[in-house]
């Protein structure tokens, strides 16, 4: 018996035809297409709020741009790469000073994500236990990523002030940890004061993502490894850490990339003109842009930091991969 296929409903039959006919090819082709359409807008604003500011930071670069130029920056005469070529001269008070910046942040990248990780998931592993009030405490340890950064950081402003600041009056007048009031916003400490104030307002973070991924670890785990014997700190190595790692490596990405570019918390703590000891490449980067009028050699130094996060950002993404093939492996 041979059943001849019937043309659907709103179709014709095309006499020697097998494949799909016009009107389905159609809809197939508005249906792929569908997706890009609606993506559409949010890529023409990612265009216009992003990339189109970066190109013209790039040709920027390459220009002499000076306070001259300002009203028309095109007319600016070409620099070719010599504002590259300043920005690394490290033997130039302009290269030197560039160096002794990026230090500083990574310096400063280290410490604040290191530790903003291990507080966070600290806070993290011990409010997994049910206590009471422990919904109450998870609000409070979010106060600081939930508060404006301008609003955070003022305060902290006042409180590492020298004579009637919050810190001194503690450490000094009732500890009487120091000898005389110490000065937070200036000198040395300056770098102490940033990095107390980027961790902060930044452990909160590591700390909702790190709980977060310990909902999807299995309870049975650690119920099987305490009936073996392990203790607390071998659950946490032996189970908590390993299950924990895909999201650790994007959280420790993402750390990073905030941290490193991060110029809202300078900028507020200590003003245009930052402390040499807490001088971060943002915060540089806008001296030598708007305080000199320099903005060819501040574009210059802004692709150079673009690079340089790219590069780390795609090293460190192709170390993770790896390493979790390996442990698939």
């Amino acid at each position: 018996m041979t059943v001849t296929a019937q043309p659907a409903v709103g179709e014709e039959a095309l006499p020697g035809a097998t494949g799909p006919t016009p009107r389905r090819r159609t809809g197939r082709v508005r249906r792929i297409a569908l997706p890009y359409l609606l993506l559409l807008p949010a890529l023409l604003l990612e265009l216009l709020v992003h990339l189109v500011p970066m190109v013209i930071g790039i040709v920027m670069s390459f220009k002499e741009l000076t306070q001259f130029y300002i009203r028309d920056w095109g007319a600016a005469p070409w620099a070719g790469f010599d504002n590259y070529s300043l920005s690394v001269d490290f033997d130039a008070p302009v290269g030197e000073a560039l160096l002794h910046s990026f230090f500083v942040t990574c310096a400063f990248t280290v410490l604040s994500v290191g530790l903003c990780w291990l507080l966070g998931t600290t806070a993290a592993v011990y409010m997994q236990e049910t206590f009471r009030g422990r919904g109450f405490l998870r609000a409070i340890f979010l106060i600081p990523y939930a508060l404006p950064v301008y609003a955070a950081v003022i305060t902290w402003a006042f409180m590492f002030q020298r004579d009637n600041g919050l810190v001194n009056h503690v450490l000094h007048d009732q500890l009487g940890l120091t000898d005389s009031p110490s000065f937070w916003l200036i000198g040395d400490n300056s770098f102490v004061a940033l990095l107390v104030v980027s961790v902060w307002k930044g452990w909160p973070f590591a700390f909702l993502i790190v709980m977060a991924g310990l909902q999807n670890i299995p309870k049975e785990l650690y119920e099987a490894a305490a009936i073996d014997g392990a203790g607390m700190v071998q659950q946490i190595r032996r189970i908590t850490l390993p299950s924990l790692r895909p999201v650790n490596q994007v959280l420790v990405l993402v750390l990073f990339l905030w941290t490193f570019n991060d110029f809202n918390t300078p900028y507020v703590l200590f003003g245009q003109a930052a402390p040499e000891a807490a001088d971060l490449i943002s915060i540089h980067i806008y001296q030598s842009s708007f305080v000199t009028w320099n903005f060819g050699t501040g574009s210059a130094m802004s692709v150079m930091l673009l690079l340089f996060l790219l590069v780390v950002t795609g090293i460190y993404l192709a170390l993770t991969s790896r390493g979790r093939k390996a442990a698939d492996v």
